[in-house]
């Protein structure tokens, strides 16, 4: 019992708030379902990790003495050393994806690039406030409502802040049902969001379908080298998606691959959520300047096709601009639902869907721009 006690009193009240946001993110996976597979994980660790002198950040063996301990060794090799687990997880995602709502109507890729605005608007924020380049730029790429992107950024950019963001990111992913549809009717009417968009269907052939994540692979290399192996990885596993002559291998990318990355990087994450470098006052700026980026990263998509429908006939429903975020498939299904309240009978579904793969493609676009510009200055 006596040992008992002395754990009980070494915990810090930091640790009990960490025990505390852990509990939280296990209930929202738990009770509402919002992306299970990443929080719960996520929460567990961070339970995990802020036990005092627990193994599983460092251990002491017999003979060696003191070695990393399990999810410091998964951060160190899988995030730190290499970035692999968010790139692996890209080859998932990629494979998940069907770009032939976009490349029937390719305008949805400037719903996909205004939906980024949120990100750079929030860095010069940060910026503003005092936070260094480097932390500024990881802060405001959590904008990009992409899990994988914001953690390789703020790695890749040795941000004093990854737990925070990794945490905000995943966070307002699995919030995009609740957050979203209160940012679409700040900036829409009742009218606008009642508009009708007709989708006219044409078939897109295989060999597009096969040169296009080559193509785009290609040109964002060229133009934006620090993207490649974000978007190179997204189109590799949508080019095994596509082929046709991988479906095994596809299969495997979309469910076995995606669910173990999924399961492990969601408990490595925690590592950086230790009490001591996570519940401060710059932490909770940081969650808040985050979310200010995902909700402008929305207010931009939505006010593009508001500037567009002043100069077109068939009018755009505006809220296909707040899609162009990276959350796939949630935004375009959210959206699609308001549409369907507003109005029932409403089908945007295809459009938003369009928006919505554009945005993957965008924010990891973004998110290599922010690593050359970042480094560029430092």
């Amino acid at each position: 019992m006596s040992f008992l006690w002395e754990g009980i009193a070494a915990v810090t009240w930091q640790q009990l708030v960490m025990y505390a946001v852990g509990a939280l993110l296990i209930w929202i996976a738990i009770k509402k379902e919002y992306e299970p597979s990443l929080l719960l994980p996520m929460g567990f660790g961070a339970i995990l990790v802020n036990l005092p002198g627990s193994n599983a950040i460092n251990q002491t063996l017999q003979g060696v003495g003191e070695v990393n301990g399990i999810i410091s060794w998964l951060y160190d090799v899988g995030i730190e050393a290499s970035e692999a687990m968010p790139l692996l997880l890209f080859i998932g995602i990629g494979a998940m994806i069907d770009f032939g709502p976009l490349l029937s109507k390719p305008s949805m890729f400037l719903f996909g690039a205004a939906a980024q605005f949120g990100i750079f608007a929030a860095l010069l924020f940060a910026v503003a406030v005092g936070f260094p380049l480097h932390d500024a730029a990881s802060i405001g790429i959590i904008g990009a409502a992409d899990g994988p992107t914001a953690l390789l950024v703020s790695q890749v950019l040795d941000s004093n802040y990854v737990g925070a963001i990794a945490v905000a990111a995943y966070s307002y992913m699995a919030l995009v049902p609740i957050v979203q549809p209160m940012a679409i009717k700040l900036v829409t009417t009742k009218k606008e969001r009642c508009i009708r968009m007709a989708y006219e269907s044409s078939s897109v052939s295989q060999r597009t379908r096969i040169l296009f994540p080559i193509i785009v692979t290609i040109i964002v290399g060229l133009i934006a080298p620090s993207s490649a192996s974000l978007v190179g990885f997204l189109m590799f596993g949508n080019l095994i998606r596509e082929c046709g002559v991988l479906k095994t291998l596809s299969d495997a990318a979309q469910n076995i691959l995606t669910n173990l990355i999924t399961l492990l990087l969601g408990i490595t994450i925690s590592f950086s959520m230790q009490a001591e470098s996570f519940v401060r006052l710059d932490t909770l700026l940081v969650m808040a300047i985050g979310l200010a980026a995902f909700v402008f990263d929305t207010f931009g998509g939505v006010l593009l096709a508001k500037f567009m429908n002043l100069f077109l006939k068939q009018k755009i429903n505006p809220m296909i601009g707040a899609a162009g975020i990276s959350a796939f498939p949630m935004a375009s299904r959210v959206v699609q639902k308001i549409a369907q309240e507003e109005s029932p009978g409403n089908i945007v579904i295809m459009h938003a869907a369009g928006a919505n793969v554009a945005g993957q493609i965008a924010s990891a676009i973004a998110g290599g721009l922010l690593i050359q510009l970042v480094t560029q200055f430092m």
